[in-house]
């Protein structure tokens, strides 16, 4: 009896190894340049301001991976957060072009803030009509999956992680007893959000980082790279002048790491790819540091974080084994979760605010900004529907969420994930703001405040079930 039950057991596993040999894994990439133009609106600040300048030209990095059952599309796009919208076209387009499931499509936004605006009005309502750059963006990701998909050929795939540890640091602290920490809304906070360095009442990070680097290999049967997926939980490192437009350290990385694969002037063109994980709470701004930090050139600082970051990822790309054929899945839920849609006595207070003469005192400099995003929010229905996704390559495991991930959970997903490798992608299949956990909300800072943050306070562990469970219906 033992016996016949520890056949049963192990029947599927040698099923899905012969599945396995007789299936050809292929894979294709390409990229498609999505630069807005001069003019356009650039966000990522405060005061959005028109682009006089491109620096770099940003691109939609796509990558299709194919096992012979299950074809998995993967597209990173250098923007600071896109709509569900948006992505919502480009897949029901590339549904009815290529037959590939919706599902199995992840997309997302790298999280530079150098690029134009493509949430629309907002974003937040599902079936929003496009602006006229969210219709350029979705057909330009269509174009760029299309093509990955006609650069298919057979490949092998391989993975692994490095780490980098001096280029992450949490920005939320916890300052001294009797330091003030004033929020818009006429109360006090309890951390706060990127203090100014060096400063004698910062007491200790409020939350830990995560220095890994996870990445995904893709090459030819013969070893010519073909793509490169890694993900690192650093917001974006800046240093961008103003009214230029820039991919930020993403692209930087893009194009170290095809240098040191040797990748250059190939046919079909090698294409690096970087993700944005769970970054939410993290910069590369050593708070604790020196007094007077040094003074950085344009640009300067996100060569030094993508030069690191290449070159501890080529160093673990080396040794990575590389398998012929590995099995791919994909699983998605859409959670429904309720706004933080604004009270009356809020209202009261937005309204005041804003009532105010011209050249008043202000109580707090921000008040002004989070008083009209607060009457925006009156008009957001009560929920909104988020798209969770879980993606299967070999032993990797990959959660997509649709927001700027606090990296506690991150960590948490990658401790409960039945694979042994596993990480996060942040700003996928959508945009809805941060995402702290609940003990972040109790503490409150700039990613709790109404209006930068616009999900339930318990949004954080809802959606880190929801992911875990799609992760083990894949495993």
């Amino acid at each position: 009896m033992t016996r016949l039950l520890l056949a049963s057991l192990l029947l599927p596993c040698v099923v899905a190894a012969q599945t396995g040999q007789s299936h050809v894994f292929r894979a294709g990439a390409a990229t498609s340049n999505i630069t807005p133009p001069l003019g356009s609106l650039l966000v990522g600040g405060w005061n959005p301001e028109p682009a006089a300048n491109v620096h770099d030209e940003l691109h939609a990095r796509c990558l299709v991976l194919d096992d012979g059952r299950t074809r998995l599309v993967i597209v990173v796009s250098d923007n600071v957060g896109i709509s569900r919208n948006v992505y919502d076209q480009a897949k029901r387009v590339l549904n009815e072009k290529a037959g590939i499931p919706v599902g199995n499509m992840l997309m997302s936004a790298s999280h530079t803030h150098s690029a134009a605006s493509a949430r629309g009005q907002g974003g937040i309502v599902p079936g929003e009509p496009l602006d006229d750059y969210q219709r350029f963006l979705a057909s330009r990701i269509v174009d760029g999956v299309l093509r990955a998909i006609r650069n298919m050929q057979p490949a092998r795939v391989g993975w692994g992680r490095g780490a980098e540890a001096s280029q992450v640091f949490n920005r939320r602290w916890s300052m001294k007893p009797g330091t003030p920490m004033p929020n818009p809304f006429g109360g006090q906070d309890q951390v706060v959000m990127n203090p100014r360095p060096g400063d004698a009442n910062l007491l200790e990070p409020a939350g830990p980082t995560d220095p890994a680097i996870h990445f995904i290999s893709v090459q030819s049967l013969s070893g010519r790279p073909i793509a490169l997926l890694a993900n690192y939980s650093l917001h974006y490192v800046g240093g961008v002048p103003a009214a230029e437009v820039s991919a930020d350290y993403f692209a930087v990385f893009a194009k170290r790491i095809e240098e040191l694969l040797a990748a250059g002037s190939q046919d079909p063109p090698f294409v690096g790819i970087m993700s944005n994980g769970a970054s939410g709470n993290i910069n590369n701004i050593n708070f604790f540091g020196e007094k007077e930090p040094r003074k950085w050139a344009p640009y300067e600082k996100m060569r030094l974080v993508a030069d690191l970051v290449a070159a501890e990822v080529f160093k673990a790309c080396r040794v990575a084994k590389h398998h012929d054929w590995v099995p791919l899945g994909a699983a998605v839920r859409e959670l429904p979760l309720a706004l933080r849609v604004p009270t009356e006595a809020d209202v009261e207070w937005a309204q005041s605010v804003l009532k105010r003469p011209a050249g008043a005192p202000a109580r707090h400099v921000r008040e002004v900004t989070y008083a009209r995003r607060t009457m925006d929010m009156t008009k957001y229905p009560p929920q909104v529907p988020l798209i969770l996704q879980a993606l299967r390559i070999g032993d990797v495991g990959i959660g997509a969420i649709p927001n700027e991930v606090f990296v506690e959970i991150g960590l948490e997903i990658r401790q409960r994930s039945p694979f042994p490798t596993t990480f996060t992608i942040s700003q996928a299949n959508g945009s809805y703001g941060y995402l702290p956990t609940v003990e972040h909300h109790k503490l409150g800072g700039y990613e709790t405040w109404r209006g930068t943050n616009i999900l339930e306070i318990e949004a954080a562990p809802k959606i880190v079930e929801t992911v875990v469970g799609l992760l083990r219906s894949l495993n």
